[in-house]
């Protein structure tokens, strides 16, 4: 998994409470600004019970700082120079309680596999190759965390989305990752759903 030439002057760096204003400033002006990648992590129910006394957001940031204290870290931060550019959340699927119980995405098997829930790029830094290098690395970082492998959610087919509306990311961006497809969209799934596929990196194959 070699690095793009224009991607290769990135610093990628584990999420840490030191880092919470960098991660905001990749996620202000997205869709995500207020979710602060807690999404994938929580359910509707447990997102209204969380404690304290302010907005939903700053709940949310208070508890995913807590999650940056700990090893591993919930994502990584790419940095050009001193500038944070990116986002890639990456994390057991057993941590993301909505991905799990999603009917829309259930496991495959019994692999203890990482998710890649979410990944952002700043606006401004977008089209360079940047949501791919996130992933590759999130890979990496996983596999030195004894991940067997790494799966994604992408919508099925290319059809162009909107920038903010792609943080699941897509097919091509995780297939230039070295992702293989190994299930395809549900044939039961209701009509409103959204078809995704599975793709996954399994790094048992060395």
């Amino acid at each position: 998994m070699t690095e793009q030439p224009m991607t290769d002057h990135l610093v990628f760096r584990p999420l840490t409470p030191e880092l919470m204003d960098a991660f905001g400033t990749v996620l202000r002006g997205n869709l995500g600004s207020g979710c602060w990648c807690m999404f994938p992590r929580l359910t509707k129910r447990e997102t209204l019970a969380l404690p304290g006394e302010g907005s939903v957001s700053q709940r949310r940031r208070e508890v995913m700082t807590e999650l940056a204290r700990q090893e591993p870290a919930p994502g990584l931060l790419a940095f050009d120079g001193d500038e944070p550019a990116g986002w890639v959340a990456v994390a057991p699927r057993s941590e993301l309680n909505r991905v799990d119980r999603s009917r829309a995405t259930p496991r495959v098997d019994d692999v203890d596999v990482w998710v890649i829930p979410c990944v952002t790029v700043r606006k401004g830094w977008r089209g360079q190759g940047i949501a791919v290098a996130l992933i590759r690395e999130a890979v990496r970082y996983a596999a030195r965390h004894g991940a067997p492998a790494v799966e994604a959610y992408p919508r099925a087919g290319g059809e162009r989305t909107g920038d903010d509306n792609a943080y699941f990311g897509t097919v091509p961006m995780f297939a230039r990752a070295g992702f293989d497809v190994i299930r395809d969209p549900l044939a039961n799934r209701p009509r409103n759903w959204v078809a995704r596929l599975v793709m996954r990196y399994d790094l048992r194959q060395g």
